[in-house]
């Protein structure tokens, strides 16, 4: 196996290299995100208030889906019983620019994951240094799916949950504009995040951190976590839940073959 870069750094580089990812990675986020300012119009009304619309794809998914499957207008949703309304002065002011800065992080994504590689590739070996492509390639995709299942997914499922939920019909749902907003942040950027759970879990294995013995034994753990999700995140019908359920225990099943095949490699 070819050797690590013998260049020893001292602690002080390795800080002094990381200042320098933060601040790269932070410049490419705000290009992104003042590029995102010139289409905020279509980021807010069609992207990110999407879901609040019955017209919104996953909701005409759902219920040509009922259809198909028999259950008639089950799962149809009509009509939205809630309102989103601003409640301080400078609420609009602060949403806009979190959720540029949201779309920029996104969207500099990639770039981000070059410089952590360009961060973590001393401590590689030559063949390892090689994959740098492959890595960013792969991880950027993982993400940009994430960010995809969360948004036509587990969004528009707990917008549903939480605007048909109602302790009484005394009760009005008038939700704030701040806390929309950060429903939306957390769900796309968890997913997005989540889906990354391959890569972290290679990285893990390699460090030997993480085995497949582990992930074996607390993949029932992990099933009943996964399953608790999706229920809270889905209405109460069983084809909500395994949509949200298969894609989560897919990407931990693949986190496990991954560790298995680092685990092979390191004891050839």
């Amino acid at each position: 196996m070819a050797k690590k870069n013998q260049n020893e750094m001292s602690f002080l580089d390795h800080l002094e290299d990381l200042r320098w990812l933060l601040v790269r990675s932070t410049i490419a986020i705000i290009i992104m995100a003042i590029a995102t300012y010139f289409f905020s119009g279509f980021l807010f009304d069609t992207i990110i208030f999407g879901p609040t619309r019955p017209t919104f794809f996953t909701y005409q998914f759902f219920c040509e889906l009922s259809h198909s499957l028999g259950f008639a207008d089950n799962i149809c949703i009509t009509e939205m019983p809630f309102i989103i309304q601003n409640t301080s002065m400078e609420g609009q002011v602060n949403v806009f620019i979190w959720v540029c800065i949201l779309a920029g992080f996104i969207l500099s994504f990639p770039y981000i994951l070059y410089e952590i590689w360009k961060f973590i590739s001393p401590a590689l070996y030559m063949n390892e240094k090689k994959n740098a492509k492959v890595f960013i390639f792969f991880s950027s995709l993982l993400f940009f799916f994430g960010v995809i299942f969360g948004y036509f997914v587990v969004i528009p499922m707990s917008i549903n949950f939480v605007s048909t939920f109602t302790v009484s019909d005394i009760v009005l749902n008038q939700f704030t504009l701040e806390s929309y907003i950060g429903m939306v942040k957390t769900s796309v950027l968890a997913s997005g995040l989540f889906f990354e759970l391959p890569i972290i879990i290679y990285f893990l294995t390699k460090l030997g951190l993480v085995s497949p013995a582990f992930l074996r034994t607390y993949r029932k753990y992990a099933i009943v976590l996964v399953l608790i999700i999706a229920a809270i995140v889905t209405p109460p019908d069983v084809v909500s839940q395994t949509i949200v359920a298969i894609p989560m225990l897919l990407i931990y099943e693949a986190s496990i073959f991954i560790s298995v095949f680092v685990s092979k490699n390191k004891k050839e």
